[in-house]
């Protein structure tokens, strides 16, 4: 049983969900921002969709559609964790589930996702992310680097 690496998840959900609580009470009550660095300010930002905001205009069911689909994903993901043998494959499918299950949360709390950290440089401007968010990059980064690096490094 993967315990040490639903743990991780765990982790992961309590992070994402205390920043999240912070950011929701510095942030979005008063409806302020804050320059944190040159290329960093954190903004209130209600995400209704997915990813970069994808689907946010799309009718008032969609946060509950891309809920339902987010929790059947995660369970999936849940039961490969479960059987999963290598522990790179653990720790990736660990941070994509923890992300997803934080997000989840929030749809079920806000029904919208609470993004906040914005991140510029060089004239670029990435869209509004969370903590959430960063660990599902993070872990499916790890799942590619894992199936498509150390696999052919294996041949």
């Amino acid at each position: 049983m993967p315990v040490n690496f639903l743990l991780l998840s765990a982790l992961i959900v309590a992070a994402d969900q205390l920043t999240k609580h912070w950011a929701f009470e510095a942030l979005f009550l008063p409806n302020t921002s804050l320059k944190v660095f040159s290329f960093l300010n954190l903004v209130p930002v209600w995400n209704r969709g997915i990813s970069f905001g994808i689907l946010s205009e799309s009718g008032d069911m969609m946060p509950t559609i891309i809920t339902v689909i987010t929790a059947l994903i995660t369970i999936c993901l849940i039961i490969w964790l479960v059987k999963a043998q290598k522990p790179i494959t653990k720790i990736s499918l660990s941070l994509i589930i923890g992300g997803a299950i934080g997000n989840i949360i929030d749809r079920l709390e806000h029904g919208a996702v609470i993004d906040f950290l914005d991140v510029h440089a060089f004239g670029l401007h990435w869209p509004a992310f969370n903590v959430a968010d960063s660990a599902i990059t993070v872990g499916v980064g790890i799942f590619f680097y894992e199936n498509f690096v150390l696999r052919r490094s294996e041949t």
